[in-house]
C-alpha cells in the first residue's frame, strides 16, 4: 500500500518566557536551567515527521516570545518574584491551574489568522503551572481533545487545536501530549463503528486489559505494561503489534514482545514506536481512512 502524502500544517508558536527582575532580568527557564523552548520544538517537529512517515509535516510560520505570565481563567496572574519563590518551595501554586484561553488567543490575533488559513494551529510553550491543557480544540463542531472544547470560537470557520507544552520537560513529554490528542481524536473517529469493526479499540489493546490479546496499546500502556508509564517492563507477552505495519491487512500474526521493542523504558522511544504503528496508507476501511494521521493532524476531517 502507498504511504499517504504529507499534510502540511502551519503553526503559531507562543512562548511564555517571563523575565525575573531580582534574578538580573534572566528568563525563568534560564534561572531554573530548564530546556530551550526553540530546541524542544525543533526536535519535536522532526520526531513527529519521522514517526508519521512524513505525514505530520508541521511548519512554524510565526514565533511570539512573551515577557509575561498569562492571565488565568479567574483573572489571576503570577508576579515574577512570587512565581520564583513558589517554585523553589514547590508549593502554594494558584488553583485552578487554567489559563484564560480566549484572552490569550485574542491578544495575538488568532481568529483572523485561522480564518485566513495563515495558521492551522497554535502551540503554547511555557513553564510549570502555566495553566495549559496538553491539547484543546476550538472552532465549529469542536469536541473533546484531552480537554473540554473551547467554546465561543465558531467564527474561526474551522476546527483548530491549541497544544500546551512545558519547557521544564522534554521532547518525550511533548510527544505524550500529542499522543493524548491522537487518542481523543481517534476515539471520536471510531465511535460510530461498533465492535469488532472498531479497529481503534483493537489497536489499543494491552495484555493487562485484554489478556493474551495485546496489540499496540495506548500512549500510557505498552503491550505488556502493568501500570501507567510502565514502558520498561521486561515481562514477555504475546502481541500482534507487527500486523499494524501491514495495515489494512491484519493477519493476526502473534509473537512475544517486551520492552526491548520500544526502548527499554525511554519515553521518547516508546512514543515513536507507538506512532509508527498508526495506519498511514491510502484507502478506506469500514468508512474510516486508512491514514489515521489525517484525522489527528487535521481534525476538520472528522465527521
Amino acid at each position: 500500500m502507498q504511504i499517504a502524502a504529507p499534510i502540511v500544517r502551519k503553526v503559531s508558536l507562543i512562548i511564555h518566557a517571563p523575565t525575573i527582575p531580582s534574578e538580573g532580568g534572566r528568563r525563568v527557564q534560564q534561572i531554573f536551567d530548564w530546556n530551550d523552548p526553540d530546541q524542544l520544538v525543533a526536535h519535536f517537529v522532526s520526531d513527529m515527521r519521522e514517526a508519521s512517515y512524513g505525514i505530520a509535516d508541521y511548519h512554524l510560520v510565526e514565533r511570539i516570545e512573551v515577557d509575561e505570565f498569562p492571565v488565568q481563567a479567574d483573572g489571576f496572574r503570577y508576579q515574577a518574584e512570587e512565581f520564583v519563590a513558589l517554585w523553589r518551595r514547590r508549593a502554594g501554586f494558584h488553583q485552578p491551574d487554567l489559563v484564560d484561553y480566549s484572552t490569550l488567543l485574542e491578544a495575538f490575533g488568532t481568529l483572523p489568522k485561522v480564518q485566513s488559513a495563515a495558521i492551522d494551529e497554535v502551540w503554547l510553550m511555557g513553564f510549570p503551572y502555566g495553566g495549559y491543557y496538553e491539547s484543546r480544540m476550538a472552532g465549529p463542531g469542536s469536541f473533546r481533545c484531552n480537554s473540554p472544547p473551547l467554546e465561543g470560537w465558531e467564527a474561526a470557520g474551522r476546527r483548530f487545536v491549541v497544544m500546551g507544552f512545558n519547557y521544564e520537560r522534554g521532547v518525550g513529554e511533548m510527544m505524550e501530549s500529542y499522543g493524548h490528542r491522537a487518542e481523543s481524536i481517534l476515539t471520536k473517529v471510531h465511535e460510530r463503528v461498533a465492535a469488532p469493526e472498531n479497529l481503534w479499540e483493537r489497536f489499543t489493546r494491552y495484555d493487562q486489559r485484554n489478556p493474551g490479546q495485546a496489540e499496540v496499546g495506548n500512549i500510557h500502556f505498552a503491550p505488556n505494561s502493568e501500570r501507567d508509564y510502565d514502558w520498561g517492563n521486561r515481562r514477555v507477552v504475546p502481541s500482534t503489534c507487527d500486523d499494524w505495519y501491514e495495515f489494512p491487512s491484519l493477519a493476526g500474526r502473534t509473537r512475544p514482545v517486551d520492552c526491548r521493542e520500544w526502548g527499554n523504558g525511554d519515553i521518547r522511544l516508546h512514543h515513536t514506536w507507538w506512532y509508527r504503528h498508526l495506519p498511514h496508507v491510502e484507502g478506506e476501511t469500514h468508512g474510516v481512512l486508512n491514514n489515521w494521521w489525517a484525522y489527528v493532524v487535521d481534525p476538520n476531517r472528522v465527521e
